[in-house]
């Protein structure tokens, strides 16, 4: 049997874009268990604050 595939730019195009979509959705659910996981276990980074309303706040002269 003699089978010739066709896949058109719409089809190629669509094929690219389910594979955009699946990596970005385990990158995505990776980080987010990832994160947890390192939550449950205490190894969560601190996050610097880096706007500029905090620093009012700790201001004396600002209050």
């Amino acid at each position: 049997m003699n089978y010739l595939l066709y896949f058109d730019a719409g089809l190629g195009a669509m094929i690219a874009q389910a594979a955009i979509a699946a990596l970005a959705g385990f990158v995505l659910f990776y980080k987010t268990v990832i994160a947890v996981i390192k939550g449950w276990l205490g190894m969560r980074k601190e996050k610097k604050n880096g706007s500029f309303d905090s620093s009012y706040e700790k201001d004396p002269e600002n209050n």
